[in-house]
């Protein structure tokens, strides 16, 4: 399956709508084709910290679906010359993802493992899925400890439990980049189909986080929203990354202009 791509700020973005999105990942959990697939959703955030990590660019270049999330980068792909055709977060996506599995589902339910979130809080989406979207089972949750990622006994265990769940699909909430990172080192070895390293997802499923009223996502203030939700966790992080943001499009319009 070849996806139109769009490259900006050195990410190659893949250049599809949300129905597109998740067609293509409908069409890769029931495929006969075992390899494996990730998807990532780039926003202000991550568009910025690959600028100076190299290789966490090149995790979220080599990804199935590399989708934009987040509508400072969508306006900016547009003013670019460059555009998205809209905006997938993660959030949005999941739940799209389920309810398409849940209406072509047949003899068989889609199996999906959430990994990440605080512990207990899994267990709390798990419920919430089942009892929303029939036909998809949630056959295991995991919330690794802090640091995992560098114990390699702790990251074969997480991948064999994945394995003996029989998952197709595999949530990733652990957090930019440590999700992408992990799941680009070791989803080959988890035998699913499909991993979508999803954020704050499996933290919104479970209500244990506000999501913003979609008129707030459609005029772009999401980020003002969580901010005030979790204001000692976000506000550094949000003001620093608003103040960089517009220097990064100028260099990227001095870029395509030297470019022609």
């Amino acid at each position: 399956m070849t996806l139109p791509k769009q490259s900006l700020f050195d990410l190659s973005f893949t250049a599809i709508t949300q129905r597109e999105a998740v067609n293509a990942i409908q069409a890769w959990l029931t495929a006969e084709d075992s390899t494996p697939h990730l998807v990532v959703t780039p926003n202000v955030h991550f568009t910025l910290l690959q600028q100076r990590n190299p290789a966490f660019r090149a995790v979220l270049n080599a990804a199935s679906l590399c989708v934009v999330d987040g509508r400072p980068i969508w306006w900016a792909s547009r003013l670019l010359g460059r555009p998205l055709p809209e905006v997938i977060t993660g959030s949005d996506l999941v739940p799209a993802v389920f309810q398409r599995a849940a209406e072509e589902s047949r003899d068989t339910a889609l199996r999906v493992y959430l990994l990440g979130a605080a512990p207990g809080v899994a267990s709390k989406a798990a419920i919430a899925i089942e009892s929303t979207y029939l036909g998809i089972t949630v056959c295991g949750v995991d919330s690794p400890p802090m640091g995992f990622e560098r114990d390699d006994k702790e990251c074969e265990r997480i991948c064999q439990a994945i394995r003996r769940s029989g998952a197709q699909l595999l949530i990733i909430g652990l957090g930019a980049p440590k999700q992408e990172f992990w799941a680009h080192r070791y989803l080959s070895y988890t035998g699913v189909r499909v991993a979508i390293c999803a954020g704050a997802t499996i933290d919104f499923l479970a209500g244990e986080k506000p999501r913003a009223p979609r008129w707030i996502n459609q005029i772009g203030l999401e980020w003002l929203f969580r901010v005030l939700s979790e204001p000692r966790r976000l506000a550094g992080r949000y003001a620093r990354d608003g103040l960089a943001l517009p220097g990064l499009i100028v260099r990227e319009w001095w870029k395509l202009r030297k470019q022609g």
